[in-house]
């Protein structure tokens, strides 16, 4: 009767599952392959826009970086349907999701800076100019704020001030956080 109550007991328990390896190289290879998909058509989408004329590093880019949340969450969704009839769970789809994010923007923020450098001061200098009439613009409608002259003073100096390396950095965080805008929700959902 002991033995058949500890087996019956031992029965209860549910195994820990052991991390399954397949699945963590499937995880890498989906976030590298959508993720690198993603951030070529930010690229190709900047260098389109500088060869038609318009500006390469200017706002036009969010075009192409809207389309990183919906890479996300197909990078999630695939996950899920490679790992039928086992759930992804909230590690692996955050994982892959995150992953995804992040290349896509490393792709992006260093093909921005081969494309400033490839297309040169003179295009710098009219994205800089372009981004000073804007904030010129933003300063204008924003009258009824009070904002220091000081503090004016200092938007415009970082705007003449601008590097590769700070529009690098942005592109960087604008894609980063609009992949994962969408890649926590949809990893949530989909992690069953």
């Amino acid at each position: 009767m002991k033995a058949l109550l500890l087996m019956a007991s031992s029965s209860l328990e549910l195994p820990t599952p052991a991390p399954n390896p397949s699945a963590t190289r499937l995880v890498i290879w989906l976030a590298v392959r959508f993720g690198v998909a993603a951030g070529l058509v930010c690229a190709l989408w900047m260098v389109g826009l500088q060869l038609t004329g318009n500006n390469g590093f200017g706002p036009k880019q969010i075009l192409a970086q809207l389309l990183v949340p919906l890479v996300v969450l197909a990078s999630e969704w695939f996950l899920r349907r490679q790992l039928k009839p086992e759930k992804p769970g909230l590690g692996r789809s955050l994982g892959v999701g995150g992953l995804t994010a992040l290349v896509a923007a490393a792709i992006s923020a260093g093909s921005l800076v081969g494309l400033a450098y490839g297309a040169g001061e003179p295009a710098l200098a009219r994205h800089r100019a372009e981004v000073l009439e804007i904030v010129h613009a933003q300063q204008r409608e924003n009258a009824k704020v009070v904002v220091p002259v000081q503090q004016q003073q200092q938007q415009l100096q970082q705007v003449g001030n601008m590097t590769v390396g700070d529009m690098a950095a942005s592109n960087f965080l604008q894609v980063l956080i609009l992949g994962l805008v969408l890649a926590v929700p949809a990893g949530i959902f989909l992690r069953e």
